[in-house]
């Protein structure tokens, strides 16, 4: 890394009169990469800093979630690195088992061709291929937003290095017997042709049908509901609860299952709740989790009748139907039996749907590998509880506890060919082989190895320490991990992770994976909906950065981010973030071509104005804020926080009360203008982890110094100086005191009027050049006569404004407004003095004349103020 040196002779710098962010971004951040500024050694005695980035899948672009997270990381590890710690944010992206073979199958049926046509080791060439091509365009995206990762350390979970470290934890787990194979109802994805894990699965409410069925006859029948119809035809038994008095004479027998022929059993079982329904269920095992269980405890038959593509595979005339196309055509023809009791259609009811192609999922028995969590999330449940890991906001905690806590096992297996292919083989014997990364694989005829893969979700938990290098304890492992903190969505909390937390403990000898879990909201709408393409309020938020620059995104983003809570957004704001960033760049161009600077020491207190000591008063305190909010992670505090103090006390005020001294020059001037050029140095060094890129061109070009990325981060100095602030807030007082009066008048902002001001008694009038001039006031001639007085925080201003408005057209109109309010009033006041009228009508509308009521007297009181203080005729 380049050292931050300052330049001799730097003199009289300038800046285009307008600030263009397509011009400046792109050249800026490829500076910052070629100079190295965001790589991190794992060598240097620094303290370490380190962040992973939410790997983003290998077919994904950049979104605005995506945008909304990085801005964070971005800022986060932007202060470390400018506080003087060794600072990685490690890039890299996932290889997205299911939507990548998704995105090659598709571009192979263009050419009319199969995966299976190409066979197992060719298609996943081609996936490679593809990804080599097409894959990963997100990271030319990161660039553009300005994300400050170490590209030279980019991962991908399929590389050699990742590889090597799932197919050691694998080993470790299986052989520790955290691994097992077993057959068990999986959620079952007839699209994807592969299982998906619980939280894979979407939930939402779709219109079905609950019909309700009696299997058997007369006082033997017994009535079953089901919104599945097409499963009957793989019940096994009819379950009942052992209390229910209703079934006790049919327990232990069996009925006729309508259809089939089969005769099946009826089962007690306290799982059965007897007031739901009819209190007795159908019970399919091979179809459905829940009775999966009951079969298990009843050693009922696992009868599976519909395939992988949910085609219905039971013999008989139902055999080769969708499921879909089955559940009518059974349905029909009970119907035509006599045996349908009821039904109700629609039936609005919660159906799992495949997260990524929406398939409404099939519960499906099947053979899988499974992790057994069981001590796994203990740990990482306790890891939290004992405070070796704090989530932040800490009210997530109990969503994390009733996640970890309630872990059911995790099914790992996946059937498709591009992934982490599981690593074990099977003899002509039956043997079963699990191989190391450094193991011989077996060889000779009959063995095999297994055709799954790993979920994706596996070798992400990995994430922050596999991309440093382990299962060797390399520098990078040793200076690294544990991780400083994982910034990440809510919504992701059980996704990776609770499976990082397992994982990092596990594999690193109970340290885990990092210190704080920060967890930030989702972006939605102005409105606070869920941005969907379907919506039709998707947005790219490249195209935003196109029309605004990165830095009005970012700051849009950071400026919403409140822990843990969804983040509306809407063009608007990121209009008014580039105002802000244009409000940036014209102040301290201002600034500059009045000479503000950075060179010498501050002069001491006792030499400096009070509009001085007022403005480095109120910096320390900012930078104190600042500190405080980023280390509680409120990035929405202190982006508002900065905004106002850089708007409305830096740039509306203080450079606003210095341009009479500027232009008086001497000493004071020369002050000013080092005090100006200390603000504007820490504002833009506190504003940068946000908006690096106008801070960048900014700082430069005041200071002459190499790049505020590597600059040091802003101190509090501990001044304060309560005196000037209390000073400068009379000030402002005074300010928008007239400023509101010359408004409530009808004055133009630009007009100038004849004053007197009063100060005597009072700490103002050092300041009175500096406000006449922001309140336009000229000094009062031989003619002066005061129409209106103001007596303001024991100052008086007098006015005179009888050549500065039409005083007759001015009373004429506050007249007919004085006249609106006192009917508004009178009418409101009767309504509420009507007792009939009040006990009839809703509080809120009561509530809303009271208002009504209280701003007619404001308005009346106001109005006419300012009718007495127009000049009499």
């Amino acid at each position: 890394m380049t050292e931050n040196t300052q330049q001799s002779n730097h003199s009289a710098p300038e800046l285009p009169t307008q600030y263009t962010p397509a011009d400046v971004e792109g050249p800026l951040y490829e500076r910052w990469v070629e100079r190295g500024y965001f790589e991190a050694d794992e060598k240097s005695d620094k303290p370490p800093y380190t962040i992973v980035i939410p790997p983003p899948n290998v077919t994904g672009s950049l979104h605005l979630g995506h945008a909304f997270e990085h801005t964070l990381i971005d800022a986060l590890t932007r202060r470390k690195r400018m506080q003087g710690y060794e600072t990685l944010w490690q890039p890299g992206m996932d290889h997205a088992g299911i939507a990548t073979q998704n995105v090659v199958e598709r571009e192979l049926a263009k050419e009319g061709v199969s995966r299976h046509d190409l066979g197992r080791e060719a298609f996943v060439e081609r996936v490679w291929q593809w990804k080599n091509e097409s894959g990963g365009q997100i990271s030319g995206q990161m660039r553009r937003l300005g994300d400050g990762v170490a590209w030279s350390r980019e991962r991908f979970t399929m590389d050699e290095g990742l590889s090597k470290a799932v197919q050691t934890i694998f080993k470790r787990l299986y052989d520790d017997e955290l691994i097992y194979r077993a057959e068990r109802i999986i959620n079952w994805c007839p699209r994807c042709l592969t299982a998906i894990s619980d939280i894979e699965v979407e939930y939402q409410d779709d219109d079905g049908e609950l019909v309700s069925i009696r299997y058997g006859e007369g006082d033997s029948s017994i009535v079953v509901a089901t919104t599945r119809a097409e499963t009957m035809l793989g019940d096994t038994a009819v379950a009942v609860h052992p209390d229910d008095e209703r079934y006790a004479h049919l327990i232990g027998t069996e009925i006729e299952l309508p259809l089939t022929g089969r005769r099946i059993p009826v089962v007690a079982d306290e799982h059965v709740d007897p007031e739901f329904g009819t209190g007795a269920v159908k019970v399919t095992p091979a179809h459905d989790p829940n009775d999966f269980e009951i079969g298990r405890r009843h050693d009922l038959r696992n009868l599976a009748v519909l395939d992988e593509r949910g085609v219905i595979t039971a013999h008989g005339p139902f055999q080769g139907l969708d499921r879909f196309e089955a559940r009518s055509a059974i349905v029909g023809a009970l119907r035509a039996e006599g045996r349908i009791v009821a039904e109700k259609r629609p039936y609005t009811h919660s159906v799992g749907h495949c997260s990524r192609c929406k398939t409404t999922i099939e519960p499906r028995l099947s053979m899988q590998w499974w992790v057994k969590v069981g001590p796994l999330a203990q740990a990482a449940g306790d890891a939290v509880r004992d405070g070796k890991v704090a989530i932040h906001p800490k009210e997530m905690e109990s969503r994390y506890f009733g996640w970890v806590d309630n872990l059911h096992d995790w099914c790992i297996s996946r059937q498709l060919w591009w992934g982490h292919r599981i690593p074990v083989w099977y003899g002509p014997n039956g043997e079963v082989v699990c191989v190391g990364p450094d193991d011989e694989a077996p060889t000779g005829e009959g063995w095999t190895q297994d055709t799954d893969v790993l979920d994706t979700w596996f070798s992400s938990g990995l994430w922050p320490f596999s991309t440093l290098g382990w299962p060797e304890q390399t520098p990078s492992v040793g200076k690294f991990y544990p991780n400083a903190v994982l910034v990440t969505g809510y919504d992701i909390l059980f996704f990776w992770v609770a499976r990082m937390m397992m994982f990092g403990l596990y594999a690193m000898d109970g340290t885990p994976p990092f210190h704080t879990i920060a967890l930030h909201g989702m972006v939605r709408d102005q409105f606070g909906k869920k941005m969907s393409k379907s919506f039709g309020n998707a947005v790219n938020p490249l195209d935003w950065m196109d029309a605004y620059g990165s830095d009005a995104v970012r700051f849009t983003l950071a400026r919403g981010a409140n822990p843990g809570v969804d983040v509306p957004i809407g063009e608007d704001w990121v209009q008014g973030s580039r105002n802000f960033a244009n409000k940036i760049w014209n102040a301290t161009r201002f600034a500059l071509m009045n000479g503000a600077t950075v060179e010498g020491e501050l002069p001491p207190a006792e030499q400096l104005s009070a509009t001085d000591r007022w403005i480095l008063s109120r910096l320390n305190s900012v930078v104190a804020e600042v500190d405080g909010y980023y280390d509680d992670y409120q990035f929405a505090k202190l982006s508002d926080t900065l905004f106002h103090f850089a708007w409305d006390e830096v740039f509306d005020w203080y450079v606003e009360l210095s341009k009479t001294t500027f232009m008086a020059g001497g000493p004071a001037a020369d002050a000013s203008r080092r005090v100006l050029g200390e603000v504007l140095d820490v504002t833009l060094r506190l504003l940068h982890p946000v908006v690096p890129f106008v801070t960048e061109t900014l700082w430069t070009t005041l200071t002459g110094r190499e790049s505020v990325v590597i600059a040091e981060w802003p101190s509090d100095s501990g001044f304060r100086d309560a005196a000037a602030e209390r000073e400068i807030e009379t000030v402002q007082q005074v300010v928008t005191e007239v400023r509101r009066f010359r408004s409530d008048q009808g004055l133009q902002p630009g007009q100038k009027v004849p004053a007197q001001l009063e100060l005597s008694g009072t700490a103002l009038a050092a300041h009175e050049a500096a406000m006449r001039s922001l309140l336009r006031l000229q000094p009062a001639g031989d003619d002066f006569s005061a129409t209106a007085s103001l007596p303001v925080a024991g100052a008086t201003v007098a006015l005179d404004l009888s050549g500065a408005i039409d005083v007759e057209a001015e009373r004429k109109r506050l007249t007919k407004d004085l006249g609106a309010a006192e009917k508004e009033k009178a009418q409101a006041t009767a309504k509420l003095g009507n007792e009939a009228f009040l006990a009839k009508a809703p509080e809120k509308v009561v509530e809303k004349i009271r208002g009504r009521l209280e701003a007619a007297e404001a308005d009346i009181v106001r109005i006419t103020a300012q009718l007495a203080a127009l000049p009499q005729a």
